[in-house]
């Protein structure tokens, strides 16, 4: 029997929506919950899956999730994978998004002043 490929942005969840559109709506749930670490996980399976707007969704939680980390290689990780994200988004040209990425470069201005200033 062949082995049948399976791709996440192949699955269909009802009423024509793909996984990538039912992920990047459970990402938003839980966002919209505060609880930022399964939004994130959920808005990374979104945006491998081809989610347009799921990159700039997770770049920005990824990034707060590490200012509530504030210091340590977990929040260096954390920032460095929500600049991925962002600077791979596919439009990285409209109002939201440049304000996103705005946002990603102000953490990592705080982050350098605070490693200046030994905190």
């Amino acid at each position: 029997m062949p082995v049948r490929t399976w791709r996440p942005e192949s699955v269909r969840t009802g009423e024509g929506e793909t996984f990538a559109g039912f992920a990047f709506g459970l990402g938003e749930t839980f966002e919209r919950d505060g609880d930022l670490e399964q939004a994130a996980s959920w808005y990374r399976r979104a945006a491998e899956a081809g989610s347009p707007g799921a990159a700039l969704r997770l770049g920005d939680v990824l990034g707060r999730l590490a200012d509530e980390r504030r210091a340590g290689d977990s929040a260096e990780e954390l920032l460095a994978e929500a600049t991925r994200w962002l600077s791979g988004a596919p439009d990285t040209t409209t109002p939201d998004a440049i304000g996103l990425i705005t946002d990603m470069l102000n953490r990592h201005q705080r982050r350098a002043a605070r490693r200046g200033s030994g905190e």
